[in-house]
């Protein structure tokens, strides 16, 4: 079973910074692709950036420029690194492993941008 644990999120001030991490642990592929997602009260959940196993990253529109995201693959560990941030970043941001034929989610850490 693949178990995906993030960490790193709280509170910050807006212009501040915030590095979440996601460990995933169980059955994984060497080929995958792991990525961040958000979800803000009544909004539905979004894309924020992907990563493949060999390195390859796409991100979303809102986040390009401020957020990056990496990976360890011998920690099994992706990284999203928030700068700038503003209050409108604030949600719960879910870490995703798409494993194969198969998907999985973090249980999701709380950012709150302050104005």
């Amino acid at each position: 079973q693949v178990q995906l644990v993030e960490s790193g999120g709280g509170l910050v001030q807006a212009g501040g910074s915030l590095r979440l991490s996601c460990a995933a642990s169980g059955s994984i592929f060497r080929s995958n692709f792991m990525g961040w997602y958000r979800q803000a009260p009544g909004k539905q959940r979004e894309l924020l950036a992907v990563i493949s196993s060999g390195g390859s990253t796409n991100y979303a529109d809102s986040v390009k420029g401020r957020f990056a995201i990496s990976r360890d693959n011998a920690k099994n560990t992706v990284y999203l690194q928030m700068n700038s941030l503003k209050p409108e970043d604030t949600a719960v941001y879910y870490c995703n492993l798409r494993n194969g034929p198969s998907e999985y989610w973090g249980k999701g850490t709380l950012v709150t941008v302050s104005s």
